[in-house]
């Protein structure tokens, strides 16, 4: 008589024993968050230099911010965080900036693809980091928002 009531409860000490260690095993996962505009792969190539604006939208869409402070420009901003663990704290991983500079004409004068690199803004097209000017405190502020 003793042994089919120790059965059920045998059975239950192992399904939450099963679910006790499911649930700590589901904080083990990385999880990857992807925040703001994803550039398509190829999208800059269709992107050459005196572009129109309106060519520029048709290919990329609504930029992520406009800047009109010297000469215009689009940016397009995108971060990717990682959670190594599921407890534990987001940490950036990449941060991007397209930026897509227009002439007086509204045409493309120059593409810009910075990134953070070693805590400094970098120009990942023309491999330099950027001298003085308007434009890199710009992009700083935009870093230090995300």
């Amino acid at each position: 008589m003793n042994r089919p009531t120790r059965l059920p409860r045998l059975t239950a000490v192992k399904l939450a024993a099963v679910a006790v260690i499911a649930v700590l095993l589901g904080g083990c996962f990385s999880e990857t968050y992807q925040r703001g505009y994803i550039v398509p792969e190829g999208a800059l190539e269709q992107i050459p230099i005196g572009s129109t604006q309106e060519q520029v939208l048709i290919v990329l869409g609504t930029p992520s911010t406009v800047a009109t402070v010297s000469g215009e420009a689009f940016y397009y901003i995108s971060q990717r965080a990682e959670r190594p663990i599921g407890f534990m704290p987001q940490q950036v991983v990449d941060q991007r900036v397209v930026a897509i500079y227009f002439d007086k004409n509204r045409r493309v004068a120059r593409l810009a693809n910075y990134g953070l690199k070693e805590g400094k803004v970098f120009d990942f097209v023309s491999r330099a980091t950027p001298t003085g000017g308007k434009d890199v405190a710009y992009l700083n502020a935009l870093f230090k928002i995300f």
